[in-house]
């Protein structure tokens, strides 16, 4: 089975997709920032492999990468940058996020294209947002990236499909996960899942596998996933 690196795994959507890959045979390697998360993903699915790595540190990425073949990259993790007017968000805040959200997104697959186009099978799969396409008020920076990642994967698609490296881009709608946690309050994060209708990460996870699934010669270039019903707005008290 093919080799998948996943990003942002020690919870949420990376863990998910991390635990199906790996459930589904593929060989995994799992990286996050939390040492203790990594350790308890690898106990609930053994033969994953982790790596504790903050994807911001270039020179440590290189080295810690320099001779891992893979054939999938995950770029899965990313951040929530306070919601509000964009004129009360803190530079260092924007500055963070574009980092993270961005950033470290085109950096780490540049340090792994030349091994997925090697493969000829590869395949790097980007986890965006509706936001992208639709963004509103309160989340002007957090839509800037992934508004940003979208025309990085439309652009590197173009680059890359004479290669036989498929590129895909996930849309997604809300997902019930960590993402809000130091930036809402506990009760305004109550009332996001309140009504069951949000998305889990295994429905990414599923998603995920289903896209992996298709034959070489079909490539998934978008992948719109929602809530089949709508789910209340986001508070910001």
């Amino acid at each position: 089975m093919q080799r998948a690196l996943v990003t942002g795994a020690t919870s949420g959507i990376g863990r998910a997709i991390a635990v199906a890959l790996r459930r589904a045979g593929h060989e995994v390697l799992a990286t996050g920032r939390n040492q203790a998360a990594l350790q308890a993903l690898a106990a609930e699915a053994p033969g994953i492999e982790t790596l504790c790595l903050d994807l911001s540190d270039r020179p440590a990425v290189e080295m810690a990468l320099r001779d891992v073949d893979i054939d999938i990259l995950i770029n899965n993790a990313g951040i929530m940058p306070t919601p509000g007017p964009f004129g009360g968000l803190a530079l260092d805040e924007i500055d963070h996020t574009v980092e993270v959200n961005l950033q470290s997104v085109l950096w780490l697959t540049r340090v792994l294209l030349p091994r997925l186009r090697a493969s000829k099978a590869g395949h790097v799969i980007f986890n965006a947002s509706t936001a992208a396409h639709a963004p509103g008020p309160n989340f002007a920076v957090y839509a800037a990236t992934k508004a940003a990642i979208s025309a990085f994967a439309t652009s590197l698609r173009a680059e890359v499909a004479a290669d036989g490296v498929r590129v895909t881009e996930l849309v997604l709608g809300r997902v019930q996960t960590a993402l809000y946690e130091s930036v809402l309050s506990a009760d305004a994060r109550q009332s996001m899942y309140a009504d069951g209708h949000s998305l889990q990460p295994s429905d990414v996870a599923e998603a995920v596998l289903a896209v992996l699934r298709l034959p070489a010669r079909a490539a998934v270039t978008r992948l719109d996933l929602m809530p089949t019903r709508p789910v209340p707005p986001i508070s910001l008290k």
